[in-house]
């Protein structure tokens, strides 16, 4: 019979290719691991995974095995969290998920005040890319994802939208002799919504600049105040280096560019999250608003 442990170990050995990986972020022994994942194989009938290497990947039919198994294990989550937020609404857990530039620059002081006044309440924050969030709301393994705006026909509900704007930063030497198509880009890894968006006005430019993929929003905007290359960041991200004159803006044709943030949950939030969505909607200086007229 299918456990959920056995779906947790499968869907890690998924995310890490490796049993020992999986072992280690279960805390539980290898040979757990392949235990729970020889019994799945057999329940299903058809393998799962297959040798890559001194790692495995997943099979086709694996792919689509992991899909579902996400989904029942997000599932199970919310329906415990939904059966307790209906016994005690104030006693609650909310799983976020918000890419980097949301997760290090908006929600930290929103987080914070919503504490204060719910301190019993759960909070569990994972900050990835684009590609990764959505598919994380999809499979009920989250109950808000903060980002930019969904993916066409994504079925979930936008709760609130708040301004964000994106802004090419180079330092002052740097600005002084920019032109776009002699700088140094430096791009977010692959995935990464800013990424996307960056490549898309280097095309609209018709120019192939030399480019510079760093891990991570902080990478970027540390190149940046180095010299290293110029960055289509937000300009929330670079407020205190453009305050303190380490950064500057820099003109590019199509930016600065509009786009806001969207905060987006399952159409059935449970009470916590609901607890969230007005507290973000009436925190004073966080500049979120309904997107109802």
């Amino acid at each position: 019979m299918t456990t959920n442990a056995r779906l947790r170990a499968f869907v890690e050995v998924a995310d890490t290719g490796s049993v020992r990986a999986a072992a280690e972020r279960l805390y539980i022994t290898e040979s757990a691991v392949s235990a729970a994942i020889i019994s799945l194989v057999k329940e299903v009938g058809v393998p799962l995974l297959e040798r890559d290497g001194r790692g495995v990947r997943l099979t086709p039919a694996g792919v689509l095995y992991a899909q579902y198994a996400r989904t029942i294990l997000g599932l199970h989550e919310q329906a415990e969290a939904a059966a307790r937020d209906q016994a005690r609404p104030d006693e609650g857990l909310i799983r976020i998920a918000a890419v980097t530039t949301a997760g290090e620059h908006v929600l930290p002081t929103l987080l914070a005040s919503f504490r204060a006044r719910h301190a019993r309440i759960q909070l569990r924050l994972e900050v990835a890319p684009k590609d990764r969030v959505w598919p994380m709301l999809n499979h009920h393994e989250v109950d808000l994802v903060v980002a930019g705006r969904p993916p066409d026909g994504f079925r979930a509900r936008v709760r609130a939208i708040r301004p964000n704007t994106l802004v090419v930063v180079g330092t002052p030497a740097v600005a002084a002799e920019f032109a776009p198509e002699h700088a140094t880009w430096l791009l977010r890894e692959h995935g990464s919504g800013t990424r996307a968006t960056c490549l898309a006005v280097l095309g609209t430019l018709d120019v192939e600049p030399a480019q510079l993929t760093l891990g991570s929003n902080g990478a970027v905007v540390a190149g940046s105040v180095a010299g290293l290359g110029v960055a289509l960041v937000s300009r929330e991200a670079v407020a205190a280096q453009l305050a303190a004159g380490h950064l500057v803006e820099l003109p590019v044709p199509g930016t600065p560019l509009d786009r806001p943030w969207h905060a987006v949950t399952q159409a059935d939030s449970t009470a916590a999250t609901e607890l969230l969505i007005h507290h973000l909607l009436n925190h004073n200086g966080g500049g979120w608003r309904t997107t109802s007229p």
